[in-house]
């Protein structure tokens, strides 16, 4: 079976192209700027790269184009569309309602509707994602796999708000978490890479890259994730704030004589690293103004690693201990100095960071010392293939 894995926000749309009997990439590609002038697709696979710059009103087109290019003579990967055997979303937010991935019916799509609210961002393109696909597609299945599903096995007392009850009742106000693909995917790789049973383990997995979280994953569950109600909690991110006083929303209003709308935008935008070093959201960079002398950087880069650092300690006492801490997204699996930098101080977890190993930029490694009672990893995400992986079980029902 071919699944066609699908990613859409509101003016882009990330997809892949895998061959379930093998887990194979065949093809994977992005399409930017939907709706804007300038639209293109760029396309990689065995084939090479292949850029298409042309008019993008809508998703509905961007999905035409996606398969037009899958079949191209020249450089696509297939023959006719008949290959493709179902095809997979990534939606973020599945509410309480979905602890698991599903198959998209009526009932699910008013789902998708009513969660909305929660997701008032992402959730809108993930529907018109869908129902773009059921146009160009007629007939062939489709599957939800939900960025919130794995957390659903948090208990009461890691999700619950300190606000009143009826918030909860009434309108959902609790913690989510997100990234769920994610951490699903790479606490079962370093169960594999440990060779354990993840059922044996306690785990914290770092998904660090512009959009951070953490996640305690204890015999193979998620009981504790740093992301909340909305992506914006947790851990500082590349533009987004995560937790600060919730009366320094109040205050802002009144000072600055600000909308929430505009405090929204500032915490979400304007925020993280890019508002504490005043020099990007790009690590990169931030590392390279802090080697400079640059005062802002270094302190961005110490708040962001120190958060980081501080969430795997609770999480170790969450969990009453820890096995083994996994780095994993853009930043995680590339950025040698901020993994440095995190480790540093948790040494008395039994930690102990090799600096040889520990130079590495996208591929699996323990970068533990051998005598490290707490194991360190760096593992490559694939939410793609996890939402594959999901869509073939459900279409095959197993």
């Amino acid at each position: 079976m071919k699944v066609l894995v699908m990613n859409c926000g509101s003016s882009s749309l990330k997809y892949q192209l895998i061959e379930m009997e093998t887990e194979t990439s065949l093809a994977q590609g992005l399409v930017e700027r939907i709706g804007i002038e300038g639209a293109n697709l760029t396309q990689k696979s065995e084939n090479g790269k292949h850029v298409v710059t042309t008019e993008m009103k809508d998703h509905n087109k961007a999905v035409e184009l996606v398969l037009k290019a899958l079949v191209d003579p020249t450089y696509g990967v297939i023959k006719t569309m008949n290959e493709i055997g179902a095809i997979g979303h990534r939606v973020v937010h599945g509410g309480e309602k979905y602890a698991d991935s599903v198959l998209i019916d009526g009932k699910v799509m008013l789902a998708l509707n009513e969660f909305i609210k929660l997701a008032p961002l992402h959730n809108p393109a993930n529907i018109i994602g869908i129902r773009a696909c059921e146009l160009a597609l007629p007939g062939v299945k489709q599957v939800a796999v939900f960025d919130t599903a794995f957390h659903q096995t948090m208990p009461e007392a890691a999700f619950m708000y300190a606000i009143p009850y009826e918030y909860y009742k009434k309108h959902g106000i609790r913690k989510y978490g997100f990234h769920g693909t994610s951490h699903k995917f790479v606490s079962t790789e370093a169960a594999a890479m440990l060779g354990k049973d993840i059922k044996e383990l306690k785990l914290v997995t770092c998904h660090l890259g512009n959009g951070a979280s953490c996640c305690a994953v204890k015999h193979g569950i998620s009981v504790d994730t740093s992301m909340g109600f909305t992506p914006l909690a947790g851990l500082v991110m590349g533009t987004r704030s995560g937790d600060i006083d919730p009366a320094i929303v109040n205050f802002l209003a009144k000072e600055e004589h600000l909308t929430v709308d505009a405090i929204d935008n500032i915490l979400n935008k304007k925020s993280g690293v890019l508002g504490l070093s005043g020099v990007s959201s790009d690590f990169r960079d931030i590392i390279k103004a802090a080697e400079e002398g640059n005062n802002q950087a270094e302190v961005a880069l110490e708040v962001f690693c120190g958060r980081v650092r501080q969430t795997i300690g609770a999480y170790a006492a969450t969990m009453g201990g820890i096995d083994a801490i996994v780095f994993t997204a853009g930043v995680g699996e590339n950025s040698v100095p901020v993994r440095q930098r995190i480790c540093s101080g948790l040494e008395f977890l039994g930690t102990k960071l090799d600096l040889v190993k520990n130079n590495v930029h996208g591929k699996e490694r323990i970068i533990s010392t051998d005598d490290s009672k707490v194991k360190i990893l760096t593992i490559p995400t694939n939410e793609e293939l996890v939402i594959a992986r999901d869509t073939k079980k459900i279409i095959e029902g197993k």
